[in-house]
């Protein structure tokens, strides 16, 4: 039985004689007055929701001793009070329906209508004294069940306090919280409790999320490669989905563009299975990263994604990655500037900055390529930005090599060292190089040109000449040629 859907109960089976006691015809006259009483109420709650309240907080007083038409009517009076922001009431009033979780109704029947209760509340939470109050609920409902054993409802309890906690960004007590589970999660040896494998998952799912958040990739990587190795469990799509975004996350800070894409498209597959809204956000990461890594694979080609291609609210991200793969920059900057909304999440506003500068380096190196010399403003005005984000991105392309030029900061220019030029001035410059050493070798190690020691120079002006071998090598002046002579004694 949900909280939504209220069945008619009988407890017990027909009886179709038709003689009756006084006794039991007075029971069941009181049945039918708290029945009509608590449908009565349900027709209120659409038009007069204040009246429905009073009218569902009738019913329990109708009732001789607590059973399930009370219970059923306290649970739909807290979801009004709730909902209309009597917090305390409804506080008061979920302390009421949680005595009769001991007696009145049955022990499943109870754990399953405390555990949407909760969920109906955390999912019309919308402000802070709306939290306080979840957070009431979440512990009485623990101090209520602690004495029952009731180790199901109290993981579940629980995992959604730490929830509360993880959007709260109390990372303190999240930490703790999380350790408690984890614990709750393990057998006397320390290992996995097998039993309690979806608990756990949920627990990491918490805990990575908690790291993401705070950007603590070092913890984030070991907890989440803990997480995918645990197979005792077959977690609910959306667990998964949170655990795989989060390690796309962290991947793609690494620059690990390729796991990152994998995490990305696994992350959506896996929202879009448990119809979680999320799956269109990690969509637009899936594509961030395909512009990333520079694939001319369209992220849109595979079963899973093609349907969403044309859907309104991945098209700006659509249009982004055709522009990208084109090489069409105007068209990229156009779409960026009339879909200023893109980097309302903070993930994307963080990494399409990289994605635009690789298009814009990708556009200079195309738009420059037939020239040899040109100004930094004329690159500027093609492509609609500044001047020193031209210089940036120049400089860039000729640190790395792929542009081959100088830059001139006082004239506004960069002259281009072609190709052909380059090969010729290094031809030259080996041509150089080997004509000095062969002169060095000439010069250093021929007999003929070494200097002997014991040998005089004619005249004491230093003449044009020298003596070596025996022999004096007299120069010419101008105009003359030299003349060899043998020496004295030959």
């Amino acid at each position: 039985m949900s909280d939504d859907d209220d069945f008619m109960q009988a407890s017990d089976e027909e009886n179709y004689d038709f003689e009756y006691e006084d006794e039991d015809e007075a029971e069941a006259g009181g049945d039918v007055d708290v029945e009509n009483k608590y449908y009565n109420a349900k027709q209120m709650k659409a038009e007069s929701p204040e009246d429905a309240i009073d009218e569902f907080l009738g019913v329990p007083a109708l009732e001789e001793e607590k059973g399930d038409w009370g219970f059923k009517g306290l649970k739909q009076a807290i979801k009004l009070e709730f909902k209309l922001g009597r917090y305390e009431q409804a506080v008061e009033h979920y302390t009421e329906l949680l005595t009769y979780v001991k007696s009145a109704v049955t022990r499943n029947y109870s754990e399953k209508s405390i555990n949407n209760m909760l969920d109906f509340i955390e999912k019309n939470a919308d402000d802070q004294a709306a939290n306080q109050c979840m957070e009431q609920f979440y512990s009485k409902t623990l101090d209520s069940f602690q004495a029952t054993n009731n180790e199901r409802l109290w993981l579940s309890t629980n995992t959604k306090l730490a929830r509360l906690w993880l959007a709260q960004k109390d990372y303190g007590r999240l930490t703790d919280k999380v350790r408690e589970l984890h614990k709750a999660c393990q057998l006397e040896d320390g290992t996995d409790d097998p039993s309690k494998g979806t608990y756990s998952m949920e627990a990491y799912a918490l805990e990575i999320q908690m790291y993401a958040e705070t950007r603590n990739n070092k913890r984030l990587k070991g907890l989440y490669q803990r997480a995918l190795k645990v197979r005792s469990a077959v977690p609910h799509p959306k667990i998964m989905g949170i655990i795989r975004e989060c390690g796309g996350k962290m991947h793609l800070s690494e620059e690990n563009w390729t796991e990152a894409q994998s995490d990305f498209f696994e992350s959506f597959r896996n929202y879009d299975e448990a119809g979680s809204l999320q799956r269109i956000q990690v969509l637009k990461y899936l594509v961030l990263t395909t512009m990333l890594m520079g694939s001319d694979i369209n992220p849109f080609d595979s079963q899973e994604t093609k349907p969403y291609k044309n859907d309104p609210r991945i098209a700006a991200m659509t249009e982004l990655v055709q522009a990208y793969q084109t090489d069409q920059i105007n068209q990229y900057e156009t779409i960026l500037q009339k879909n200023r909304d893109l980097l309302a999440d903070p993930f994307i506003a963080e990494n399409i900055d990289e994605v635009t500068r690789n298009m814009r380096t990708k556009a200079v190196v195309k738009l420059v390529a037939p020239y040899t010399r040109f100004r930094l403003d004329f690159i500027a005005k093609r492509l609609k930005i500044s001047i020193p984000e031209v210089q940036d991105i120049v400089g860039f392309l000729i640190m790395d090599g792929r542009l081959h030029g100088k830059i001139d900061q006082d004239a506004g220019t960069v002259e281009i060292e072609s190709a052909v030029d380059a090969e010729r001035m290094q031809a030259v410059a080996d041509w150089s190089g080997a004509v000095k050493a062969l002169a060095a070798f000439v010069l250093n190690e021929s007999e003929g040109f070494k200097a002997d020691d014991a040998g005089s120079s004619i005249g004491g002006g230093g003449p044009p000449g020298f003596t070596s071998g025996g022999e004096t090598i007299v120069r010419g002046t101008a105009g003359g040629r030299g003349q060899r002579r043998r020496g004295p004694g030959k």
